[in-house]
């Protein structure tokens, strides 16, 4: 038997209707990991008598057990009050919907079939691929302004721009899920409680209360940056990595004004600080209590309450509180829209946004509200609650006088990470397989970084080098008196590519080295000045001008597959067994480290938030990765690697001898077959099959949980999602080596390989 809980009423502060507050019996609690997650929903009403019979009803519900199954909802549509049946049962359903198909609905991407190429931008942050973007599409870098850019992380959500011959503009925008939204506030609001125990000042747990540390929610944007600081000065902008006024933008600043007031939701920021300092002292006070602690234990507490500070909060109504009026600052939010049209889920939740006008000025100061960056308009932006961005219409480069059927989609970068052994994340990594062109953009000022020198390994194992372009940007910059001529400039950025190369050569064999390389001497530009528009009065204007010409020529040519010609390779089959268990011993190796389980300096030990808010997605469901945490990604990247150097030396080739351009394609050719079964796999075994794994090292709490959270994932979740293959006849411990060959059987039954 489950607990039974008990619904209440409450109204918010500022709000005509009540709500209710109940604890539901199945939904599972983020806190704990087990059933009773905290739900508040309006109930359509501002009656008081009225309110207390729908909270009355709901109770019922709560109080009956075979009421709690989804297929009674019909049942208890016919004694229940409407209200109340939708807030319970549609509690049970997932509000993780297919963003990308509610996009396809919407507005379609056109395919090859319609005459279009579909193009996949990465680069690290601040490597300027939004600003190609905007050459890509015309759009003023004064005036229009769109997609936004900056020195920081801009692009947080996908972007998918379709150029289109004619008009009219369209776009179809859809936000992350609401459940998503309120996990990363209450992490929000925990980093700002931890901030102020670990003695930081006020202005910090601010910053922290507001934008989430992996950058991804700014809730800054939707909510504005007020002040602690009584010193004007302090309050001036210094050195801002947002863009300045874009024409049209004050007038965007000033909308919604009549639904929200900037001065209430600043002064509920600021009073929210010490409303958390006080429930740090209560929650401080109670675990000393508790243990019983006395001066002397200090070190030790101090330890205890910053594991166990976390779970005390989210079990506190005060904390829920706190969350409740920060969502519905970022709902109100929504109510700004005037242009377009609105689709909420069933919940309420925005869903989706579409426009289409053939007014230009219109639609790109409208779609501004869900991409800028824009400082002054903070507080009324949606940028943070955007997952996917899908635009079209008839944009023209100022420098081009033919309109390219291109796609163009711009990913969050790929950020800054020290160790090249990172894997991209699997929705990017799906992304290298469906795109025609994968363009790298790149700064020559410091060319082949570790991001895109991973991102380049993920492109070869997976068997998509021959997508590859790549585009070096910030040429302008290059100044240097050993670097006087272009050629020069260019020869010294290769340079630095050749060592990657090498690198990448030395790990994956010859074959990811020629891959790349053969891609890279047909496929390579390089240009400055992006960041305005591009002016042919000057010689380097020109050059751009020129490079981008040719690139987008090259974006858009329809490339002939390669011939993969008779040769098939012959593979033993008892070199799997040790791929298998060379991929398994890295990956545990790697996963050891940054659990801190062993010391791994390419891969140390990761902090305990880190880890926890990664259990808690996976055991919940809603990702498979926490920012540069990726257990699922890292599993398939080192099967890809191993297999991927299996196919280098095979057995035999049949089919008689191959040449080097038909053994390229062959080996291309397998990797991507069997990369698009490694993804169900490594789903499946890390996330799926281990689900209540992962719930159960999330909801380890008090002394030493850190560590007994870092075990329960190494046994129970590494130890079965990825054993390290034995001689001994075991099923569990040979269970992933056994998929694997499945997956090499299917792959050789379509005639791509023999199996010797």
């Amino acid at each position: 038997m489950g607990p039974y809980y008990t619904a209440s009423k409450s109204r918010s502060q500022g709000r005509e209707g009540w709500s209710v507050i109940f604890r539901h019996p199945v939904r599972l609690d983020p806190s704990t990991g087990r059933p009773g997650r905290r739900v508040r929903r309006g109930l359509g009403t501002s009656v008081d008598t009225e309110a207390d019979a729908l909270v009355e009803q709901l109770n019922e519900i709560l109080r009956t057990r075979a009421f709690w199954d989804p297929h009674t909802r019909t049942k208890a549509m016919g004694l229940f009050d409407r209200r109340v049946v939708e807030v319970f049962y549609e509690e049970l359903e997932s509000d993780r919907s297919d963003f990308k198909s509610i996009r396809d609905d919407l507005l379609p991407l056109p395919t090859g079939a319609d005459g279009y190429r579909h193009v996949l931008l990465i680069g690290t942050t601040g490597a300027g691929k939004t600003t190609v973007v905007r050459q890509l599409l015309g759009t003023d870098p004064e005036t229009e302004r769109f997609p936004s850019t900056s020195t920081a992380k801009t692009t947080v959500a996908d972007t998918e721009i379709i150029l289109t011959p004619e008009g009219p503009y369209r776009a179809a925008i859809t936000f992350a899920g609401r459940d998503e939204v309120v996990d990363h506030v209450m992490d929000n609001v925990t980093a700002a409680a931890l901030a102020l125990f670990q003695g930081r000042s006020e202005e910090d747990a601010l910053r922290r209360l507001l934008d989430h540390v992996n950058q991804r929610f700014r809730f800054s944007y939707v909510l504005g940056r007020p002040t602690l600081s009584s010193d004007e000065d302090e309050d001036l902008p210094d050195d801002e990595d947002e863009e300045t006024a874009p024409g049209s933008a004050f007038a965007l600043g000033l909308a919604g004004l009549d639904v929200i007031d900037p001065a209430t939701t600043a002064a509920m920021l600021v009073q929210t600080v010490p409303h958390l300092r006080a429930l740090v002292k209560k929650c401080t006070l109670g675990v000393r209590t508790e243990l019983q602690a006395t001066d002397d234990d200090e070190r030790v507490v101090a330890e205890i309450l910053e594991e166990t500070l976390d779970t005390e909060l989210r079990g506190m109504e005060e904390f829920h509180a706190i969350v409740d009026g920060l969502l519905h600052e970022i709902e109100l939010r929504f109510s700004t829209l005037d242009d377009g049209e609105l689709r909420r889920t069933r919940r309420g939740w925005p869903l989706s946004w579409t426009l289409e006008t053939e007014d230009r000025e219109t639609f790109l100061k409208t779609v501004m509200r869900f991409s800028s960056n824009y400082a002054p308009l903070f507080g009324r932006l949606l940028t943070p609650l955007v997952n996917g961005i899908r635009v079209a219409g008839p944009f023209v480069p100022t420098w081009s006088d033919t309109n390219e059927r291109l796609v163009l989609i711009d990913v969050e970068g790929l950020g800054h990470t020290p160790k090249s052994a990172s894997s991209v994340s699997t929705d990017l990594a799906k992304r290298l397989d469906e795109v025609d062109s994968i363009l790298v953009v790149d700064n020559a000022t410091a060319p082949m970084q570790a991001a895109p020198a991973a991102a380049l390994k993920s492109i070869a194992v997976s068997g998509n080098s021959s997508k590859l372009c790549f585009l070096f940007t910030h040429f302008d910059h290059m100044k240097a008196d050993n670097l006087p001529l272009f050629s020069d400039r260019e020869e010294h950025v290769l340079a630095s590519v050749e060592n990657v190369l090498g690198a990448i050569g030395e790990e994956l064999g010859p074959a990811a080295e020629r891959g790349i390389r053969a891609q890279l001497d047909r496929h390579r530009y390089f240009v400055g000045g992006m960041h305005a528009a591009l002016d042919t009065r000057r010689k380097e204007g020109r050059r751009a001008v020129g490079q981008m010409r040719s690139l987008s020529a090259d974006l858009s040519a329809v490339g002939v597959p390669a011939d993969t010609g008779p040769a098939r390779p012959v593979l033993d089959r008892m070199d799997l067994p040790l791929a298998v268990r060379e991929a398994a011993q890295n990956f545990h190796t790697r996963w050891l480290g940054l659990l801190g389980l062993e010391y791994n300096t390419d891969a140390p030990k990761q902090h305990w938030t880190r880890v926890k808010a990664l259990t808690r997605r996976l055991g919940e469901g809603w990702d498979d990765e926490y920012d540069s945490l990726k257990p699922v990604a890292d599993l398939r990247l080192a099967l890809q690697v191993q297999i991927f150097l299996m196919l280098q030396r095979p057995l035999r080739w049949e089919g008689g001898e191959p040449t080097e351009d038909e053994r390229q394609a062959v080996i291309d050719e397998i990797s991507g077959a069997v990369t698009g079964k490694l993804y169900a796999l490594t789903h499946k075994r890390l996330k799926e099959d281990v689900q209540n794994a992962w719930l159960d090292a999330y909801s380890q709490r008090g002394p030493k949980s850190t560590f007994t959270r870092a075990r329960l994932i190494e046994a129970e979740v590494f130890g079965r999602g990825a054993p390290i293959p034995t001689v001994a006849a075991s099923p569990d411990q040979n269970g992933l080596l056994k998929a694997v060959a499945h997956i090499l059987a299917e792959v050789a039954e379509d005639g791509r390989l023999i199996l010797g």
